[in-house]
């Protein structure tokens, strides 16, 4: 196993042949220096055996990082490590802890390391697949409401605006009853399509709702830019001219509803701004589809339609 020693100094007295090969360093380059972080980083920076020695937690520094052994001086963590000399990044599980003498006085601390790249990254491609909608890769219902409510905390702690669109594929069900189940799951993918290419900003963060129906959250977006962003999608659906015989329009379109949340002023919570921005989606239907409306800028009354 991969294993080094620092000294209570900090300098190196052990680094076997494992370590060598793990990061492609000599022993004979870290030996009675302080240079044992060269083997993982690209530049100075503590390894969990410096903070074992300078009693440090590590939660700025490792991803994960926890306390380990029955007095809690040993630091247990994982964490991705760019291999400057192997030139490649390898995500390890790392182990450090002090090394006593029978009467107390500390020797060393030894770190051991485990390369598990291979687990890690399986583990997150099943995270990554769990968080999708199979059908259209979007995010899922599940990873919209987590993600809804880490963004609703952040507005009310910041103040932004926040803003939401519900929407919804109109008259999607005699579209899939006329042309097949098929064309219905073409037609959901073509949005999603549509999704994707037009929520532009890093923040914004696209869903499957369900069925039909999608959502976008905006962070930091008020009603105006949410209507920009609405009116962006009516219009490139409508351009795209997909076929939908029996709609009145003759191609496929969207109807839209529009909430925002105003931050610290906000006293209601993420279902509200479901709940609004639902009522306005289902407002927009009602005057005609092929439009958004917009709940108002207050979080509560009565909700208002505007045409796109």
């Amino acid at each position: 196993m991969p294993t080094f020693v620092l000294d209570p100094g900090g300098r190196v007295i052990i680094w076997n042949r494992a370590c060598e090969q793990l990061t492609g360093v000599k022993a004979s380059a870290v030996i009675g220096t302080k240079d044992h972080w060269s083997g993982f980083y690209s530049g100075p920076r503590p390894c969990l055996a410096d903070l074992v020695l300078e009693r440090k937690s590590g939660e700025l520094l490792y991803e994960q990082v926890e306390r380990l052994g029955r007095d809690r001086t040993g630091l247990s963590a994982e964490n991705w490590c760019v291999m400057p000399h192997r030139g490649e990044r390898r995500y390890l599980a790392i182990d450090a802890g002090p090394i006593h003498s029978e009467t107390g006085e500390l020797l060393g601390v030894v770190e051991t390391l485990r390369d598990i790249t291979v687990q890690h990254e399986a583990q997150q491609s099943l995270m990554a697949l769990a968080s999708l909608d199979g059908l259209t890769e979007l995010a899922n219902r599940r990873t919209f409401d987590q993600t809804l409510e880490t963004e609703y905390r952040r507005t009310r702690r910041a103040g932004h605006p926040l803003s939401l669109l519900m929407i919804d594929i109109d008259h999607f069900k005699m579209l899939n009853d006329h042309l097949g189940h098929q064309a219905g799951d073409d037609c959901l993918k073509r949005v999603a399509s549509i999704l994707k290419g037009e929520v532009l900003r890093p923040g914004d963060f696209a869903a499957r709702y369900g069925g039909e129906e999608f959502c976008v959250i905006l962070p930091i977006t008020s009603v105006q830019g949410a209507e920009v962003v609405a009116a962006r999608l009516l219009e490139t659906i409508h351009s795209l001219a997909v076929p939908h015989p029996r709609s009145p329009f003759g191609r496929v379109t969207l109807s839209i509803g529009i909430s925002c949340a105003h931050g610290k002023r906000n006293a209601a919570d993420p279902d509200d701004l479901v709940r609004l921005a639902d009522q306005a989606l289902y407002r927009a239907k009602d005057d005609g589809r092929n439009r958004f409306a917009t709940a108002p800028v207050s979080i509560t009354g009565p909700v208002h339609a505007r045409a796109s």
